[in-house]
């Protein structure tokens, strides 16, 4: 039975394998998590006179060098100063040079998001009229190419790893404690740490270039890595890496001094072993939480120990799954687990899907935000395919537990059936011996004076056997004998344990639970896939608000999480009185807010106007106005940051408009704010 299983288990392996090749192949470059929500000029806008000045907004804090914002002229020239200035870490802006001709300018820009995703795009403006240009900008993002597939790769390594390592000692430790003392499982163990030491110090390399050039020759630039390891991203790799020491000790405490102890002792150590491996794992877990997607965005003090929740969670239930895989699979004959050890890694599993089901319900809301995101966007669609495989998944643990339950009520059977045989074994052999000694002292006495008459010449015949011994051909009889019963003892303990194998396989519970346990590492292996594509995937609620405010982002479509656009026509009733005034109030929530004002003409063209005043009021609660005066940016571009809103509700914006001495206008709009 053996022998037909281990086709379809390599078969399966392989078909999983090529699963997770084609979804790591087709998930693409990372989608970006920073999305530019404005610009000055805007794209694909036609200025009279050339800017003093781009800038560049976006929804969420991102890091720049020197070269991240670049402004080239129609021939590819730059034509910026090459030190890009921020405002509060969302807004960014670079000076142009002086007297810049007319024609179609291109502005590149190539960051790092706040939660360690690079975000790269381009977009064109024209000063007095389109022209052609020379200038390409590749659709490649920043986090292509070689080096940004391999960061993928490393950074699947790295979920899997951490799956094994706190998943198999978890199993260990909390379900079967004699497993320690099974090489296959300290093998497996070992495995997943140090594939997680190896994808880190890779992630830790590759960072540089996966943010930058994406060049393979910046993966060995110690400058560059000196950077790195300034950034959040790169000190979170470097924590990752001391506590990996700090797991190598438990390792080696759990299948040494642990392995060694007995029963009593070993029970006094599981506290202590359960403690720090919980400090461990939770450190681990946090490495991702507070330099990724729960780390940014709303509610972060809330989402990052969340995520350290459902990182453990997963972990826990994957790895454990896999490690009983192993052991049920290439454990020793002698060493089966036991359907108690199963059925507390059920119980532990339960446990799991709950803290997942909980925790995966407010991320999903958090990075959703609303149901039409689960169709609507790619990071809602992922997550529909994680949540039916994890429905699959379930369902596949439940005839699981099944097989389990029949095997706990098999197992002491199947024991008393052995003790009962072994028990007969003992009563034949005790009524052989009781024979033999009853034929031994009937021929005693007959024989004890030819005993003692011959005693002499036996003692003789004695000293010259031992005396032969010390010759050569004797020792090599001797020598050959000894090595001949080494090996029948050998070929015995084969036979033995081939023997024992086939009866552990012929068990219908136990290949029953073998075959459902293998699925379920199957499916698992799959839904690592689609979890670690998730966490390169720009979150639902912040395409949704793209899609619906209409601007453009690297790579896909990302506005500000809670931005408000306003646009208010207004006609002073001058020459040259009409126009559109629009108001973007960035993030649109309680506390610090950037505005920004812009003004146009009917016909989309930028112009100045004398004066522009803002001013908010919370009528209900009797608040304000507020004024906010902004600062003049550039052609028909007002600013305004640090703009204070002191409570959530229903706020009035009112904008003063003023195009000549004595011609002005008041307009205003209602916002939901907070």
């Amino acid at each position: 039975m053996t022998q037909t299983i281990a086709p379809r288990v390599r078969t399966l392996v392989l078909l999983l394998l090529a699963a997770a090749c084609a979804l790591l192949a087709g998930a693409g470059p990372a989608s970006a998590h920073a999305a530019l929500t404005g610009s000055d000029p805007r794209e694909g806008a036609v200025v009279d006179k050339a800017p003093a000045q781009v800038s560049l907004t976006f929804s969420e804090s991102v890091s720049m060098d020197d070269d991240s914002l670049r402004v080239l002229d129609p021939k590819g020239k730059r034509v910026d100063d090459g030190k890009p200035s921020g405002t509060g870490g969302t807004t960014y802006s670079v000076k142009l040079h002086a007297g810049l001709p007319d024609g179609t300018y291109t502005v590149t820009y190539q960051v790092v998001s706040a939660d360690s995703h690079p975000v790269s795009g381009a977009y064109t403006f024209s000063v007095g009229a389109p022209s052609e240009t020379s200038v390409t900008v590749s659709g490649q993002g920043a986090d292509g190419g070689f080096v940004g597939g391999l960061y993928g790769v490393g950074r699947y390594v790295s979920y899997a790893g951490f799956a094994v390592l706190v998943g198999g000692a978890a199993f260990v430790l909390a379900c079967w404690p004699r497993g320690s003392g099974v090489r296959v499982v300290q093998r497996f163990v070992v495995s997943g740490w140090l594939s997680l030491t190896a994808a880190t110090l890779l992630l830790l390399l590759l960072r540089g270039s996966y943010t930058g050039s994406g060049k393979v020759a910046d993966v060995f630039d110690l400058g560059l890595l000196g950077e790195v390891l300034q950034t959040k991203a790169g000190a979170a790799l470097v924590s990752r890496l001391l506590l990996l020491a700090a797991a190598a000790l438990f390792i080696a405490v759990l299948f040494g001094a642990y392995d060694k102890r007995e029963d009593e002792e070993r029970r006094d150590l599981t506290f202590g072993l359960a403690v720090g491996g919980s400090v461990v794992a939770v450190g681990l877990a946090a490495t991702w939480a507070m330099s990724e997607h729960a780390s940014v965005g709303l509610q972060a003090g809330l989402a990052m120990p969340v995520d350290v929740v459902h990182l453990i969670a997963v972990a826990t239930w994957l790895g454990g799954l896999t490690a009983l895989l192993v052991a049920l699979y290439r454990g020793p004959a002698d060493t089966p687990v036991p359907a108690l050890a199963v059925s507390r890694f059920s119980r532990v599993a339960f446990g799991s899907v709950i803290a997942l089901v909980v925790t995966g319900t407010y991320q999903s809301w958090r990075q959703l935000g609303s149901w039409t995101a689960f169709t609507d966007t790619r990071y809602g669609q992922l997550l529909l395919v994680k949540i039916g495989l994890v429905a699959v998944l379930v369902g596949v643990a439940y005839f699981s537990r099944r097989w389990t339950a029949q095997l706990a009520e098999a197992t002491p059977a199947v024991a008393r059936a052995a003790a009962a045989r072994r028990a007969e074994k003992g009563e034949k052999g005790e009524k052989g011996t009781g024979k033999a000694s009853t034929k031994a002292s009937r021929n005693a006495s007959a024989k004890t004076g030819a005993k003692a008459g011959t005693k002499a010449s036996g003692n003789a015949k004695v000293a010259e056997k031992e005396s032969g011994t010390a010759k050569g051909p004797g020792t090599a009889k001797g020598t050959g004998g000894s090595q001949r019963a080494a090996q029948l003892a050998r070929q015995r303990a084969a036979v033995d344990a081939a023997r024992q194998k086939r009866q552990r396989d012929a068990d219908p519970n136990r290949f029953g639970l073998r075959r459902s346990v293998l699925a379920e590492a199957g499916i698992a292996v799959v839904l690592l896939v689609v979890t670690t594509v998730l966490t390169q995937t720009e979150p639902g609620r912040t395409e949704e608000e793209a899609k619906a405010a209409g601007t453009s982002s690297a790579g896909s479509s990302a506005p500000a999480t809670g931005a408000v656009t306003l646009d208010m026509p207004f006609d002073t009733g001058s020459q040259n009185g009409k126009g559109v005034v629009r108001v973007e109030l960035d993030p649109a929530r309680v506390g610090v807010n950037d505005l920004h004002l812009y003004v146009e003409r009917p016909d989309g063209t930028a112009f100045d106007i004398p004066e522009v005043k803002v001013a908010l009021t919370q009528k209900a609660k009797a608040i304000g106005p507020l004024p906010v005066a902004p600062d003049h940016i550039t052609t028909g571009h007002w600013s305004a940051s640090g703009v204070q809103i002191p409570m959530a509700g229903d706020w009035e914006v009112a904008v003063t408009v003023r195009t000549s001495d004595i011609d002005q206008v008041t307009i205003s709009k209602n916002t939901q704010i907070g």
